[in-house]
């Protein structure tokens, strides 16, 4: 096996959780903060704080009754957050804090769908599925009005802009808006002219004209004065919310004079700018390639002059307001995550395919999300060129793309190529140079594509359209799907694994077979070349790994241990040892001389699809059916250092604790053996002292000594020393000290005593009845002995 410079392997040992990407959002509402420096979201019973600034999870907040968070809404100062659950109970946070300042029923016979702040953060109104929409007064802390009437859920409430004039609107199923008037407790208008769902209100800036979208195409224009619709703008796609823009020019949007604009987003997923007057498109958002993703929210946080968008697989995009520049993303759910890949040369980042048609490229140090798009359907498999900066996808829409990240960071879709015939489920990419790629697809073959010089010249325009790239050599390798490929680290060999059981050698580049290898009971799911042997390590779904030697074919060992398919496996620590995954969510470690499983890692809820080790081998990234990117660092070191440093402590301490019993420095020496926490340590201490002329005296005097802590440990340990009938007196000679001289409250207050005691009692009594029956024992043979005595010899008689 591989060694290193000083002769002998360094294994691992254990690895810990570093980091971990978790979903924080998996659909409904999402809203910034007036500053824009905070993003609350709901991620099922939580309602999350995410800084934007840095995109950390901040705080997470949670009610005591543990169910769902059905609505939420930030006040307009910033400084009260209201959440209700399914549970009907409405939640007051300071959310600074995470504190809850107030908690009280609903009164809603039904969860409550929808709730809105006024203008003065003073009014809360919620909207039920019960078609109730009640108002509370969140100061005084009371309910102010009980309004009836909607039919259906009322999944829309919003207060007029000015707060003097006292009126709520609201939408339900009926798809009209009804406008209360707060002063008469009345329904003042009923605004029909939508003829489906309403999804979003709108106000202008002087609270004279409403604007409401619908997923009927159209956007109308409300007169506040006259309650008449003064325009319809048919907009062409289903809409899911529609924003007023500040009434000032925006070049960048087109918007060239103050008058009435408004921006719509919906299931078309781009962001449009129209102009309400004409009702013309004035601005339609550059297409991003690759499938489009609808949107289902946008709000706009006027004083930071941000765009909040939310895609329908859960990215959160942020936009300047006054040009849709886009500043930041967020992946709010990964779903099922299906491969993930260290990039960068020094592995600064990771890419991240899950169940989507979009990849996710994430900055480790700062979890800034990157979203690319390209790809038309779900990415199957990752790999990265040697370097770091060049790597590889494939996905269900039988294509195959190449990206290129470049120093700052931003990552680019450099080459692109089709030719299979099925789904793309595993690529490879050449190990010693960016020279070619392998694919293995749905329809049994492989396709190498060598990479045009194009795509390595330094000359490269970072605009330019990606290059396209040619098949050299096809190959029908498998009867079955082909899961995994793998190329040797000389660029020579090709691994593949397929779903029919058996793993193939081919030579590169014309793809001639060279052998099979044969013996697993089930479909494949990965193989791997060892980079120091020749050795192919392969991974199935009969819950065994299988290392394989290259020049025969034959099997050379099994690994046993996963209770279910093995989905991926990695050589580490040089070839001396493999980290594998499973369809069980655990990490094994093992240690291929010995053929042992050194740690299994358990963090993962689910299947963990993708694997991968950095290059200084000191960290690995786990993604999983979880939803859940785990990065795991290599402890081994850190832990043999900790324990060669515990070692030394202990024989420091033990030194130090025979100098005191030889000084008979009793107290010092059992609080010292104490602070060990080694009962027989204590032990010994405690029979040092019984051993002293002056035993009892000196027992009772240190043992009363101690803290109270301390005594408390020193009763555990007795409940130790009690169960054996040699170290039972040292036992009983301690809670002698304690019974006779400790008061029964003072005892009963001790920490867990009653289960000491319970501990205690069986034993003492076992002990007491051998300690009967040996002094019947002694008293019969003292009897005995005493009648069985010879009477004195008579005298001799005297010579007269």
């Amino acid at each position: 096996m591989a060694e290193t410079a000083a002769g002998v392997s360094r294994f691992k040992a254990n690895y810990a959780v570093e980091r971990k990407i978790e979903p924080f959002y998996k659909g409904g509402k999402a809203q910034l903060d007036q500053t824009g420096h905070h993003l609350f979201c709901v991620c099922g019973t939580k309602v999350n704080i995410l800084d934007v600034a840095s995109g950390a999870l901040l705080r997470s907040l949670e009610q005591e009754d543990q169910e769902d968070i059905t609505a939420f809404d930030l006040s307009p100062d910033n400084e009260v957050l209201v959440t209700a659950s399914r549970a009907l109970l409405l939640a007051q946070w300071a959310w600074r804090e995470g504190t809850v300042t107030r908690l009280w029923k609903a009164i809603h016979t039904a969860p409550v769908a929808s709730m809105a702040f006024d203008a003065t953060s003073t009014l809360l109104a919620t909207g039920g599925c019960d078609g109730a929409i009640r108002v509370w007064d969140i100061v005084q802390h009371y309910g102010t009005h009980h309004l009836r009437g909607s039919p259906g859920v009322v999944h829309l409430v919003a207060f007029h802009p000015d707060p003097s004039r006292l009126l709520l609107f609201s939408s339900a199923v009926d798809t009209s808006v009804r406008m209360w008037s707060l002063q008469d407790r009345s329904c003042l208008a009923v605004l029909t002219a939508h003829y489906s769902a309403v999804t979003s209100l709108s106000f202008s800036e002087d609270g004279h004209t409403m604007l409401s979208s619908g997923r009927d195409k159209i956007c109308i224009v409300w007169d506040l004065q006259s309650y008449q619709a003064t325009r319809t703008v048919p907009v062409f796609e289903s809409i899911e919310a529609a924003v007023l823009l500040p009434e000032e020019p925006a070049p960048a949007l087109a918007v060239k004079n103050s008058g009435l604009h408004f921006l719509t987003a919906g299931d078309q997923g781009i962001l449009r700018v129209w102009e309400a007057a004409s009702g013309q498109c004035v601005y339609t958002q550059p297409q991003m390639p690759g499938l489009r993703q609808e949107l289902t929210h946008c709000t706009l946080a006027r004083t930071a002059g941000l765009l909040l968008t939310v895609t329908t697989d859960h990215n959160l995009l942020l936009y300047e307001a006054r040009s849709l520049q886009l500043q930041k993303q967020f992946a709010g759910y990964s779903e099922e995550v299906l491969d993930v890949r260290f990039l960068g040369p020094n592995d600064s980042h990771i890419v991240v395919a899950s169940n989507s048609p979009c990849l996710k490229v994430f900055e480790l140090q700062t979890l800034a999300c990157q979203i690319l798009h390209g790809h038309t359907d779900i990415v199957l498999a990752l790999d990265v060129f040697r370097k770091g900066w060049l790597f590889v996808s494939c996905a269900k829409d039988q294509s195959i793309r190449i990206w290129r990240m470049n120093k700052a960071g931003q990552v680019t879709c450099v080459a692109q190529g089709s030719g299979h015939t099925h789904s793309v489920g595993t690529i490879c990419c050449s190990r010693l140079k960016e020279s070619f790629l392998v694919t293995g697809s749905q329809d049994c073959t492989v396709k190498l594509w060598p990479l045009p010089e194009a795509l390595l010249s330094k000359n490269t325009a970072v605009d330019s359209d990606p290059v396209l790239l040619q098949a050299q050599t096809t190959q029908r390798c498998h009867d079955k799907d082909i899961n995994s490929l793998a190329v040797s680290p000389n660029d020579k060999l090709l691994a593949t694994g397929s779903q029919d059981r058996t793993a193939k050698l081919w030579a590169l580049p014309q793809c001639q077979l060279l052998g099979v290898f044969s013996g697993h009971r089930r479909g494949l799911w990965n193989v791997q070349f060892s980079p120091t042997d020749q050795v192919l390590a392969t991974a199935s779904a009969d819950g065994t790994i299988k290392l394989w030697a290259l020049q025969d074919f034959s099997c050379l060992k099994t690994f046993e241990g996963h209770d279910a398919s093995v989905l991926k496996v990695a050589f580490v620590s040089r070839g001396s040892q493999l980290l594998s995954s499973g369809s069980d969510g655990l990490l094994k470690l093992w240690t291929i001389k010995s053929n042992e499983c050194v740690r299994t890692l358990d963090a993962h809820e689910d299947k963990v699809w993708g694997l991968h080790c950095s290059r200084l081998d000191d960290h690995a990234i786990t993604g999983g059916s979880d939803s859940r990117i785990i990065l795991w660092k290599d402890v081994t070191e850190a832990e043999q250092a900790e324990e060669q440093a515990k070692r030394e402590e202990q024989v420091i301490k033990q030194q130090e604790l025979d100098n005191l019993l030889h000084e008979k420095r009793y107290l010092r020496a059992l609080g010292l053996a104490i602070s060990l926490d080694r009962p027989h340590t204590v032990l010994t201490v405690i029979q040092a002292i019984r051993r002293d002329p002056d035993a009892c005296e000196k027992l009772e005097d240190t043992v009363l000594r101690l803290r109270r802590d301390q005594k408390e440990a020193l009763l555990r340990f007795c409940v130790t020393w009690n169960t054996n009938s040699r170290h039972c007196h040292e036992a009983q000679a301690v809670l002698s000290v304690l019974l006779r001289h400790e008061a029964p409250e003072e005892l009963l207050a001790y920490e867990g005593v009653r289960g000491t005691l319970e501990a205690l009692l069986p034993y003492t009594e076992r002990h007491f009845q051998r300690l009967s029956r040996t002094l019947q024992a002694a008293t019969f043979l003292d009897f005995l002995w005493h009648n069985m005595k010879l009477s004195p010899l008579p005298s001799a008689p005297t010579a007269l």
